[in-house]
């Protein structure tokens, strides 16, 4: 390339020189050397320009040529690795025994067991993690709610006494050859006892609301000194008359110390007849009123609706004061009975789910169902056995034997 340059500089610097020559030996022909000159110098620079594309041309295709031997290199030595690596692979399953697919597959497997085993373990480890978090947020949640909850304790029999002034009042209730007694059993389908208790007259029945209506008519014939058939009968239909009344002012009370708002008076009306429903003892309006706080309370702690469980729990067992009327378990009835007074779908649900007739499938319903267990669970709340007393009984003592140097215990 230096060459090529050299050589046309020496070209340009003898045209010059002709040129220099030419004026200075003719002088009348200047316009003719410089047009000379100009030709000479643009086709040695056309020379040059030609010369140095021609050198670069072929550096490039010497450079081609190299990668092109650099390209047929590596494809030799790719496929020595390739055939090298299949007999590496044809060595190893010769001396495992097994071909490289089922290898890989055995790999999976083992991958996958371990997999799956390390999986159940960590489910297994959260599980009984959140066991013993429920557990313990369960037993905190239920404490809580029964600390705030005071309620009272069963008193409810299926009896009824009326006390009396004399005991020669007896007589006049009997009345002449018993026409007072059987008037007053025939009308309030509830059995009149008089025997050997001194100053009292018992009547039992398993309908409170009827045995209500025979105690307070029975106390109004006493206090008006007239007693005889006509007078009976005046007194018994005046007294289911009020009785009426008073049914749904209980109902409405009950309504209010649920703190429930709305409900129908038809329903209101059937809380009410709960007031004269027992249930081993234990009030059943006292007691839907208990659930009802109760079912509020852990809703609250759970974030659940308290409106929906408390109102669910109020009515969970009002199917119990007609379930002399309509067949079937108390809870479905309630439930109709719910729909058919405008409650929604999930106060129905609750109610129908609170013995297991239906599958819960609301938190509330669970709430109203663990509720109702608690109310009726606690000490104090339903009758108990002579059995079930005694084995409370030695159970207490067993457990304060155990105290170190506790000898012996008597609990009374």
């Amino acid at each position: 390339m230096e060459t090529i340059i050299a050589a046309a500089l020496i070209a340009v610097g003898i045209v010059v020189a002709a040129v220099l020559y030419m004026r200075t030996h003719n002088p009348g022909a200047p316009a003719a050397a410089a047009a000379a000159v100009a030709a000479e110098r643009d086709s040695a620079t056309a020379a040059a320009l030609q010369a140095a594309l021609t050198e670069r041309s072929a550096a490039l295709e010497r450079r081609e040529e190299a990668l092109a031997k650099r390209e047929a290199e590596l494809t030799q030595e790719r496929d020595t690795l390739s055939t090298g690596r299949l007999e590496v692979e044809r060595s190893l399953e010769r001396l495992a025994g097994m071909s490289g697919a089922k290898a890989k597959e055995m790999l999976l497997q083992e991958i996958e067991e371990q997999a799956r085993h390390d999986a159940a373990r960590r489910i297994r480890q959260i599980e009984e993690e959140t066991k013993r978090d429920a557990e313990r947020r369960v037993r905190n949640i239920l404490s809580v709610a029964m600390q705030r909850l005071a309620a009272g304790h069963a008193a409810e029999t299926t009896v009824s006494v009326v006390q009396l002034a004399a005991d020669d009042m007896k007589g006049r209730i009997i009345g002449r050859e018993g026409r007072n007694i059987r008037a007053l059993e025939n009308l309030t389908g509830v059995d009149f006892i008089i025997d050997d208790t001194p100053g009292a007259v018992v009547l039992s029945g398993f309908d409170g609301v009827r045995r209500e209506i025979a105690r307070l008519t029975l106390e109004k014939l006493l206090q008006d000194g007239r007693i005889h058939p006509a007078r009976i009968e005046e007194m018994y239909y005046q007294t289911k008359s009020e009785m009426e009344s008073r049914i749904v002012e209980l109902g409405e009370q009950g309504v209010f110390d649920a703190g429930v708002q709305g409900v129908h008076p038809e329903l209101v009306k059937l809380l009410g007849r709960l007031r004269f429903r027992t249930s081993y003892g234990q009030n059943v309006l006292a007691h839907s009123v208990e659930v009802a706080q109760l079912s509020a309370m852990i809703a609250h702690e759970l974030g659940a609706s308290a409106k929906t469980a408390r109102r669910a729990a109020l009515l969970h067992d009002i199917g119990k004061s007609v379930t002399h009327e309509i067949e079937g378990p108390h809870a479905l009835v309630g439930g109709d009975l719910a729909r058919k007074y405008g409650e929604s779908a999930a106060v129905a649900h609750a109610m129908e789910a609170h013995h297991n007739e239906v599958e819960p499938q609301t938190i509330e319903a669970v709430i109203v169902q663990a509720a109702d267990a608690l109310s009726g669970a606690r000490p104090g709340a339903r009758g108990e056995s002579l059995e079930q007393y005694v084995k409370r009984l030695r159970d207490l003592e067993q457990i304060a034997t155990r105290h170190t140097g506790v000898d012996k215990v008597y609990a009374m």
